[in-house]
């Protein structure tokens, strides 16, 4: 008998994948083992009585049934309780981002506050200037209503999402003034366009590296800092260019190395760092200290 090859895969509604035989028509339980880790047989459905069907194993090697594996497509049994395959879990992680980045994907565009304005910029001149990112549904110059001045700022919207991340990652030189553009519920605090930048990562392992980090969350946005706290303190932050990213990750379970990480919230520090600390017991500088340089706290939700 010449060597063929078998229909095999981890569930019957996947992709399968064609493993080869030996020259006598058997399967090693190896072979199959090479493709999926921590495999330890191979089942099948019968076309007659449409139950599930065991291959038999022999000493490692796997009989085909009635002597012939026909064109079925044959399942990976793995041993009762045993975790799935790394192939599998990749897979599994790989699942959990596209639902992350679907996640995102629905985003639509917000009215964008314009401060700073000039007095003597007109809602054409806006319009004008950011005419040059793209494509603009909207702009308003918001006046007083008895003298009809310019109240200094305005409101501007775009038709493109990945346009309004863009206007909003810069400040804006609008009829020789440096202007800011945010969404209307941003706070003017200093912490808060870092705060809607960065998010917490809780229930980090030691063996997590920054640069590992940046490497897994890039792939939702550019990262511009992943600050890992020493000595290790099971959490790390991670800052985004755009906040809009941050925020779409914001109470999502995500698998880092095998780990269930919890993403949330990077909340602003309070007012005097080393007030806060000096409550506890057995207080220390350097932790108060190593606080102050990442300008954020413990959030709630961590545990």
């Amino acid at each position: 008998m010449t060597e063929c090859y078998i229909r095999v895969a981890e569930d019957e509604n996947e992709e399968p994948m064609e493993i080869p035989s030996e020259e006598d028509g058997t399967v090693l339980l190896s072979t199959v083992a090479a493709q999926f880790p921590g495999a330890c047989g191979l089942r099948y459905r019968s076309p007659v009585s449409q139950c599930m069907r065991g291959v038999r194993l022999v000493e490692g090697v796997l009989h085909a049934p009635e002597s012939d594996w026909s064109n079925l497509v044959y399942v990976v049994n793995y041993p009762k309780g045993k975790i799935r395959s790394d192939n599998k879990r990749k897979m599994d992680e790989m699942d959990a981002a596209s639902a992350v980045k679907i996640k995102r994907g629905v985003q639509k565009t917000s009215d964008l506050i314009v401060l700073g304005l000039p007095w003597k910029t007109s809602e054409q001149d806006l319009k004008d200037y950011f005419n040059t990112f793209g494509e603009v549904i909207m702009v308003q110059v918001k006046r007083d209503a008895k003298t009809g001045n310019s109240k200094g700022f305005g409101f501007v919207r775009f038709t493109d999402y990945e346009t309004q991340v863009k206007a909003m990652s810069q400040r804006h030189m609008i009829d020789g003034r440096w202007c800011d553009c945010k969404l209307p519920n941003s706070k003017a605090g200093p912490d808060e366009p870092m705060r809607s930048r960065k998010v917490f990562v809780g229930r980090c392992t030691e063996d997590m590296t920054a640069d590992e980090l940046r490497q897994f969350f890039m792939q939702y946005g550019e990262v511009t800092d992943v600050f890992i706290p020493k000595p290790f303190r099971a959490f790390a932050f991670v800052t985004f260019a755009d906040d809009q990213v941050a925020q779409s990750l914001c109470g999502e379970d995500l698998i880092i190395k095998g780990t269930s990480v919890h993403i949330s919230n990077a909340e602003p520090k309070h007012n005097n760092i080393h007030h806060l600390f000096s409550n506890f017991p057995g207080r220390s500088p350097s932790l108060a200290a190593m606080f102050e340089r990442s300008q954020y706290q413990f959030p709630s939700s961590h545990v």
